[in-house]
């Protein structure tokens, strides 16, 4: 059986090693980019089960790429990331976790 696929938009590089950690022990294969760029062209390349990404990126917004995201891989779980308080959503397939409480939320969602 095939581990389930991560990506994680961020360009912190320290917090991209805490959550590589974080889903590595728990069975899953975690691919990381710095900027929407390279997380888009990964993105396509992998069709992770699942995409955390950082609203803001040394080449913009990553938040602004979220409809794109939900639309064009609908079966992949879209989990955007702040340490700023936005509104929140009723959709399914779809989450913000705040920073710095991300381990806190993520333990709650992949026990």
């Amino acid at each position: 059986m095939k581990n389930k696929k991560i990506v994680i938009v961020d360009d912190e590089v320290d917090f991209g090693i805490l959550m590589t950690s974080f889903f590595a022990k728990r069975g899953y294969d975690v691919y990381t980019a710095l900027s929407i760029y390279d997380g888009l062209r990964v993105l396509e390349e992998q069709r992770p089960e699942y995409i955390f990404f950082d609203n803001n990126l040394p080449d913009g917004l990553g938040w602004s790429n979220a409809q794109l995201v939900l639309e064009k891989y609908p079966d992949t779980r879209l989990v955007l990331m702040s340490a700023l308080q936005i509104p929140t959503t009723s959709s399914t397939n779809f989450s913000i976790l705040y920073k710095p409480h991300i381990v806190d939320e993520l333990q709650k969602m992949f026990p």
